[in-house]
């Protein structure tokens, strides 16, 4: 098996992150460099998370070896190395045996060199540069490429300061000599102390928001109410994107119009109309009766930077009504799901009975085995309790996590509990249970991240949407924020468990991980302060979040946001209720708008 577990994560992870992508993105319409990029990106962070666990198992075995090769002759009876069965006759005071899933020496740290520099130059070189590319309106790879460049050169600038100033502080103190590796550790330092800056700010959300929103999801009542406030919000950012379409197309219109056959901007022009929908397409035909030739001396034709705004205006319109049409749809049938599940719950038949059969053909062999006797157990009986069960385990999880950042700097005694779980499995080499601790561990604080990642919309600048509506540049923009966090993710979760030898102050072998980092004790401001007392941020933000002070003050700046004691909310519930009310005259088929 040696190995072999690295190799099955490898490719399981893989198809994980494209069954992610093609849950969000598009493979159809979004160019295919936009995809693969992505795709790496969101992979390689994944994998870290996959992988770690062994690093920490196959790291603890070569500890135990090395305990074997450095003690004294009387000792080593103590110490017994095994690949296989335990010997009957040898004492059982120490056992040191190989994992299952250990990794032969030499192939982790090639493994995380690989995988951390190809992931910070996709976060710091690539990506940036692709997302300019993708949003600019440019009508060649030349003028693209053109734009790409100059609105990442104050980018870069920016991190090269940042960078500089690190770099300026170890060259000015006599106390050190610097050298190429700690010139390494320097960038690598400057990389992971703005990650950990966002994934403390992003984990305090993470760790209330996911519990509280399991609790949540058991009541049927405010998941409708939900619902319709949701409702009345898309309508009128659907109402929105249809009117800014409309202006858009008004625009390419008179462009259209002006703009003859035999103009040098022709091409333009029709690259403009491509993109645009096909009932616009039909109803601005080139008009091809008329083949009037254009006059120069006339000065009222767009220019081509114009027609570059105006592309890049059409490109962004188009994909917001696009999926604000999509999401409309999709949230109407939730509405209608929920009103049939009230309606249910008083059954005496105890049978689901659907308003409105959504999709006729849809998965024949589940509906066999999901019969309306079984969905009617499952989501009027059993769901709700599923949910509170899970939303416990989960805020106890969160608990766990909160006391351990706060705490994880103690090594005598130890009061991070996941560091004790570590340390118990440790104590008999019971390497399964040192996987599963440590792989339940960086899971749920990746979910508390990643997932927040996801929920997050800054406007309509970046927006993760399901069904294939998230547009180029927030699919890159997530590829960044995927590879920024994960690397002081990773690092944070070593010190919870005290693998990390900066923490615990051990002189023991370090994980493969942690050997690509460098000594943090260049910067010994930054090891034996930020990293450790910043993490307990974390308390003051949960706390934050549990009283929805965030929500409260984008209400008070006039975001609305859903509040049950907010007297607006209760008007978008109204709006919202009679809006669903309109919209139940009909099946819908939401599988036809993908």
């Amino acid at each position: 098996m040696s190995g072999a577990a690295l190799g099955i994560e490898i490719i399981f992870v893989f198809f994980l992150a494209l069954f992610i992508l093609h849950r969000y993105g598009d493979f159809k319409k979004q160019h295919r460099l936009v995809i693969i990029a992505t795709l790496l990106a969101w992979y390689l962070c994944f994998l870290i998370v996959f992988i770690l666990p062994l690093d920490v198992s196959t790291t603890i075995y070569n500890r135990c070896k090395l305990a074997v090769n450095s003690s004294p002759p009387e000792s080593s009876s103590n110490i017994i190395i095994i690949n296989g069965s335990y010997p009957s006759s040898a004492p059982r005071k120490h056992i040191c045996s190989k994992p299952w899933s250990y990794i032969p020496d030499g192939i982790m740290p090639i493994f995380w060199r690989v995988v951390y520099w190809t992931s910070q130059f996709l976060t710091w070189i690539l990506l940036p540069f692709m997302q300019s590319y993708a949003r600019s309106g440019g009508f060649s790879i030349t003028g693209k490429i053109k734009t790409a460049l100059i609105e990442n050169a104050i980018y870069y600038g920016t991190y090269l300061l940042i960078f500089g100033a690190f770099l300026i502080y170890v060259a000015v103190n006599p106390n050190f000599n610097l050298q190429w590796n700690q010139l390494q550790t320097i960038g690598i330092a400057a990389a992971n102390t703005w990650g950990l800056f966002l994934l403390v700010l992003l984990l305090g959300y993470g760790l209330v928001e996911i519990p509280r929103s399991h609790w949540n999801g058991a009541k049927r009542g405010y998941l409708l109410m939900k619902t319709y406030f949701k409702v009345a919000k898309l309508m009128t950012e659907k109402a929105d994107a249809e009117e800014s379409l409309e202006d858009i197309m008004e625009e390419v219109r008179k462009v259209n119009e002006s703009i003859k056959y035999n103009h040098p901007l022709r091409k333009c022009v029709d690259t403009i109309l491509k993109k645009c929908p096909t009932e616009y397409q039909e109803r601005m035909g080139r008009n091809m009766d008329d083949y009037e030739d254009f006059d120069d001396r006339q000065n009222n034709y767009p220019s081509e930077k114009s027609l570059v705004k105006l592309h890049k205006q059409v490109i962004y319109s188009v994909q917001r009504h696009r999926r604000t049409q999509v999401q409309w749809r999709i949230l109407l049938e939730q509405a209608f799901y929920l009103e049939d599940v009230a309606k249910n719950e008083t059954s005496a038949t105890r049978q689901f009975v659907h308003t409105f059969q959504f999709q006729e053909s849809e998965n024949r062999i589940n509906r066999y085995f999901y019969t309306p006797t079984v969905e009617w157990y499952w989501e009027c009986l059993l769901r709700p309790w599923f949910y509170r069960i899970l939303a416990v385990v989960l805020a106890t999880f969160s608990v766990i996590v909160v006391w351990s950042e706060c705490t994880f700097f103690s090594t005598k005694p130890v009061l991070s509990l996941f560091a004790v779980f570590i340390q118990l499995a440790e104590r008999t080499y019971n390497y399964m249970c040192i996987e599963m601790a440590c792989f339940l561990t960086i899971f749920f604080l990746s979910i508390c991240v990643y997932s927040t990642v996801f929920r997050i919309r800054v406007f309509n600048y970046y927006y993760l949407a399901s069904h294939h509506q998230t547009d180029a540049y927030s699919l890159l923009f997530s590829g960044m924020l995927f590879c920024r966090l994960t690397p002081p993710l990773c690092l944070n979760f070593l010190g919870l468990t005290h693998m990390d030898s900066s923490i615990s102050h051990k002189n023991t072998q370090a994980t493969a991980y942690t050997s690509i980092m460098g000594s943090m004790r260049v910067l010994s401001f930054i090891a034996d302060g930020f990293y450790i007392y910043y993490p307990m941020l974390v308390v003051i933000l949960c706390i934050a979040t549990y009283f929805s002070l965030g929500t409260r003050c984008l209400n008070l700046l006039g975001f609305q946001q859903f509040m049950g004691d907010n007297e607006m909310t209760s008007d978008f519930i109204d709006e919202g209720k009679e809006l669903i009310r309109r919209g139940n005259m009909g099946p819908i088929n939401v599988s036809k708008m993908l």
